[in-house]
């Protein structure tokens, strides 16, 4: 029985696919018509609601994006968005550097396509003498073979906006939390808590 199943499995015509044919788009070859927008859903939407105009759908905010330039290009294009606001959208700076779990990550024009996830800590976005600094909470860092940075964080506040007497009491009452944990549960809420703290107070003094 295992033999015939074998042959069968053996002599099964098999389709050959390249790496052409079932690679996904990248965004810089994706068509987009922000006035047609996705006519599909915009016809089965008037079926059901004729009254009401349709919503807008993600393919009508999306750009296309350059292809990967063949000379080293002198400005990294960085969008800075957050789940309720985005803080920078299609800016050219001169370097990002990011708070990755495997250690600070700068990203300059050219950097090489990298998925890195993100650990509290400080974002700093340079602009020639301008640096804006932001406390971010975790995310990820999408950095793109065409010198596109996508960072996307759960949380972000300006470095200047964060209060030193307060991060000091957290950290404080965290730390004393942590020592006084009886539970896991606990003792994961209060490490958290410290770990928190301590970067934001790293990156004050940093």
């Amino acid at each position: 029985m295992f033999r015939q199943v074998a042959n069968r499995l053996l002599t099964r015509s098999t389709t050959t696919y390249s790496a052409a044919t079932i690679r996904r788009p990248y965004s810089t070859e994706v068509a987009t018509d922000a006035a047609a927008g996705d006519s599909d859903f915009v016809e089965s939407w008037k079926k059901v609601v004729p009254n009401i105009d349709p919503p807008k759908t993600p393919i009508q905010y999306m750009k296309p994006r350059p292809p990967t330039p063949s000379t080293l290009p002198s400005k990294l294009t960085v969008n800075f968005v957050l789940p309720y606001a985005s803080e920078l959208s299609q800016t050219e700076v001169d370097m990002v550097i990011v708070p990755a779990t495997t250690g600070q990550m700068g990203i300059l024009p050219g950097h090489v396509p990298t998925i890195a996830e993100l650990k509290p800590g400080l974002l700093s976005v340079h602009e020639g003498n301008d640096v804006k600094k932001y406390f971010i909470s975790s995310g990820f860092a999408f950095v793109h073979s065409n010198s596109y940075a996508d960072i996307l964080a759960v949380e972000a506040v300006p470095l200047d906006q964060i209060d030193p007497a307060q991060v000091q009491k957290g950290l404080s009452e965290f730390t004393q939390k942590l020592s006084s944990a009886s539970t896991e549960l606990d003792k994961a809420e209060a490490q958290i808590g410290v770990d928190v703290h301590s970067a934001l107070n790293s990156a004050l003094t940093g």
